[in-house]
């Protein structure tokens, strides 16, 4: 008999009316408001201004929900297509079902896009949404614990989650692989906090260290899952793609420190056009003297002959005295 374990709730969806509101849907939005919030604080810290990291999550969240919803169909089509199964189920995003791979990837394009737009470098801009990434993620998987689903092992350990029987899954307990994955997250979060104050990392490193540090723990946390999943040479495949997203993270860091050390001294352009304040001041200044600068070489050019002919109007004068 179990004497503790983490109750599943019986539903993933409370009914407001004829609204939905859906936990997984909850955790999504709940991650993606900590990582604006947290980048923003980041980047008004490094020179940018406020308001600027949400501008560019406007672009990078749809762009890393499509992302995220193309690689869990892709690599789970069987899920989707075939025989017995409806097509259909792929749109239905609220179910469950993101490719933090496919997330991260197509975001970037989106943040790329809304960086190119605002003049931005993007390794500048990913390196103070970083740790928030971090922590959207730690939030995003409480959403599977609302649906049930991406569990470990059996076990009787008193941390176990309960689950109920359902469509592909039989009740008991099982590891919480969400928790775990979650309170990765927010290590992963600390660490690259820490390691940016440390080291004062730019170009693109903290983002990279985020990716290194996480693959690590999405590769032991992965081998517990038993969820199911295509493998390569008996490995499941999120395993192998984290070992080489881990391998590219860190020939990143390493070649970046090497050819671009330091931190970006400027992230943000200044765009305002000079209409406050002291940015004025210098172009007030150099169109009032422009004037001057045109005048000056003709006075220069005519006054040795004012002078000239001035002396020889008082010559006559002198000697009349």
């Amino acid at each position: 008999m179990d004497l503790a374990y983490i109750p599943s709730p019986s539903t993933g969806v409370i009914h407001l009316g004829p609204i939905p509101l859906r936990g997984y849907a909850f955790c999504i939005i709940i991650g993606v408001f900590v990582a604006v919030w947290l980048g923003n604080k980041r980047w008004i810290a490094r020179g940018g201004k406020p308001g600027t990291v949400a501008d560019i999550a406007v672009w990078a969240v749809p762009f890393g929900l499509v992302g995220g919803r193309l690689y869990h169909v892709i690599t789970d089509y069987q899920l989707y297509f075939g025989a017995g199964r409806n097509w259909v189920d792929a749109f239905k995003i609220w179910e469950g079902g993101l490719g933090i791979w496919g997330a991260i990837a197509l975001g970037a394009v989106g943040a790329w896009i809304g960086c190119r737009l605002r003049g931005i470098p993007l390794p500048a801009w990913a390196d103070a949404l970083a740790p928030g990434i971090a922590l959207a993620q730690a939030c995003g998987r409480w959403g599977n614990w609302f649906n049930q689903e991406l569990y470990g092992r059996a076990t009787d350990l008193p941390w176990a989650v309960e689950i109920s029987a359902g469509p592909n899954r039989d009740a008991g307990t099982y590891h919480p692989t969400f928790l775990y994955e979650s309170l990765w997250c927010i290590g992963v979060a600390l660490l690259v906090l820490w390691a940016d104050r440390r080291f004062t990392l730019g170009h693109g490193r903290a983002f990279a260290l985020y990716v290194a540090a996480y693959c690590v723990g999405r590769g032991w946390i992965e081998y517990m899952r038993v969820d199911e999943a295509h493998h390569i040479l008996g490995v499941r495949l999120n395993v192998w793609t984290s070992i080489v997203v881990f391998v590219l993270a860190v020939v990143y860091l390493v070649l970046s420190a090497k050819l671009r050390p330091g931190r970006e001294s400027v992230v943000e352009p200044d765009t305002s056009g000079g209409k406050d304040g002291d940015d004025a001041a210098p172009a007030d200044a150099d169109a009032a003297a422009e004037p001057a600068k045109a005048v000056a070489p003709v006075l220069t050019k005519d006054a040795p002959a004012e002078a000239e002919a001035e002396a020889e109007a008082k010559a006559p004068e002198a000697g009349k005295r």
